[in-house]
């Protein structure tokens, strides 16, 4: 049974959601407050329309909310169907789903695809907690009707920490972009590889461990690219390791290959390439013996969890520290630093690059410090191209350095970033370890004639490496 559902109430067709509620747990529960949670329709342009809920029905006994129809597909129903033509429509609809989460930026939606439904204009985001009530009594009822359980094993699930995972695309740990981006690798590795990656009951503590086949030989021909790009993405959520590439960048990334110049979603067959037989004799080698190590780790760990904790736990943090301080070595060489800039040049190079949407040099200027300008550059970044796409007399955008140089005429409805930038220094020193600078600017915002007038305070610490990085920003803003 399907808890998320197009059905008729008033004689019009609509979205009705169940809340597996009779009358009387519905009052109990205060459930008629979800009639105000906001959904979102969002449109191939970036801009977006709030969805609520219409009314209330009692249907077969149980209480259920109703609302504005929006004809589509579910998003994980899509997924589910991978044969032929469906492999590419579901692609798509991916594609616009992550098109979608990027253009409402930091604004909290529904994480599971589920509750996202698609058409071939506009993704629409259900109405978040009230979602999650409905795909959870949906997967529990499949459970039920697909598992049958001794009691002493059923007696083992109840005690369990997890529950019945309502979600088998998203983790809880994560959040923000990084949700967004391990969302987006799982569903592609599903669509792609026409399998889920994680599958055993305790899916997320494989997520938490990274135990699933590697995309290299789950799909050895797949481009090598987007395969490194979807790896990332489903090591976001693993302890003690770091990913290759920040969830930015691989959505960026994502995005970048997967989108053709005509603005359209390129062929699943064109992500493909033919391998030679004795390649492929060797990449199945290599997957056998990948294969066996992770069994033998999966079976080593649990059973050091569920028995010898204390010391068997602390020799498995030691090989784990090893293979970070690898990884981190070969992961860092590449990515923009701010080794030998003096406190005051890091702040310049932080302005400069908001200005000019360099969101990876913003992130090697800040550290541990509040990060919304970094989510607003990227958010930026994918209303733009798509603006580009659809708009081909769009004005250029232009920094608002170079146009107050030109001499600054407004209205100024296309520039962007950051001018009348003067840094003080507030207090302590180089010597002290900690440098505390103002900045006060100018603030240019994309599409709008006024200015915000900022003032941060900004505090700035060296790094391990004795790098000189922002840690705190304490904004006052006005317009």
């Amino acid at each position: 049974m399907q808890y998320i559902n197009i059905s008729e109430a008033e004689n019009s067709p609509v979205i009705y959601f169940n809340t597996g509620l009779d009358a009387r747990s519905f009052a109990r529960t205060k459930m008629s407050q979800s009639l105000a949670e906001p959904g979102y329709i969002v449109n191939p342009d970036g801009s977006h329309e709030i969805w609520k809920a219409s009314g209330i029905d009692e249907i077969n006994g149980f209480m259920q909310f109703w609302g504005p129809l929006f004809k589509g597909k579910r998003l994980d129903l899509l997924i589910g169907e991978t044969n032929g033509s469906s492999q590419q429509e579901a692609l798509q609809a991916v594609v616009q789903w992550i098109r979608a989460k990027l253009f409402l930026g930091e604004i909290q939606t529904i994480r599971n695809p589920g509750a996202a439904f698609i058409n071939n204009e506009s993704v629409f985001l259900a109405p978040e907690h009230l979602s999650d009530r409905c795909l959870f009594l949906e997967n529990s009822e499949q459970k039920n009707e697909s598992i049958k359980e001794t009691k002493p094993a059923l007696t083992a699930r109840k005690r369990s920490n997890e529950g019945i995972p309502p979600d088998r695309f998203n983790i809880p740990d994560l959040k923000g972009l990084d949700s967004t981006a391990f969302c987006a690798g799982v569903m592609l590795y599903s669509v792609l590889a026409k399998t889920h990656p994680f599958q055993s009951a305790g899916i997320y503590q494989d997520m938490r461990d990274g135990v699933f086949l590697p995309i290299s030989f789950a799909l050895p021909n797949l481009d090598e690219k987007l395969a490194e790009l979807i790896q990332s993405a489903l090591m976001l959520p693993v302890n003690k390791k770091k990913p290759k590439m920040s969830a930015a960048d691989i959505l960026t990334g994502i995005l970048k290959i997967l989108i053709g110049n005509d603005n359209n979603v390129i062929s699943v067959s064109s992500l493909f390439k033919t391998l030679s037989e004795e390649k492929s004799a060797q990449i199945d080698i290599e997957k056998k013996r990948f294969l066996s190590k992770q069994n033998s780790f999966v079976k080593v760990k649990r059973f050091i969890t569920l028995n010898k904790p204390a010391l068997m736990i602390s020799a498995a943090v030691l090989v784990l520290t090893i293979i970070i301080i690898i990884s981190s070595a070969n992961t860092a060489a590449n990515r923009p630093t701010t080794a030998g800039m003096p406190p005051e040049n890091v702040i310049h190079s932080y302005f400069n690059a908001f200005s000019s949407m360099d969101f990876e040099i913003m992130e090697a200027c800040v550290n541990r410090a509040e990060k919304a300008d970094i989510n607003a550059v990227v958010s930026l970044t994918a209303i733009i191209k798509t603006r580009q796409a659809y708009e081909a007399s769009m004005p250029p955008v232009i920094t608002a350095a170079e146009w107050k140089e030109r001499g600054g005429e407004l209205p100024a409805p296309d520039v962007f970033g950051v001018t009348d930038l003067q840094v003080t220094k507030v207090s302590g020193s180089e010597n002290e370890g900690v440098i505390v600078f103002r900045a006060n600017y100018l603030l240019w915002p994309l599409y709008e004639d006024k200015p915000y007038s900022r003032s941060d305070v900004m505090t700035l610490k060296p790094d391990r490496k004795n790098n000189w990085r922002i840690t705190e920003i304490a904004r006052t803003e006005r317009q």
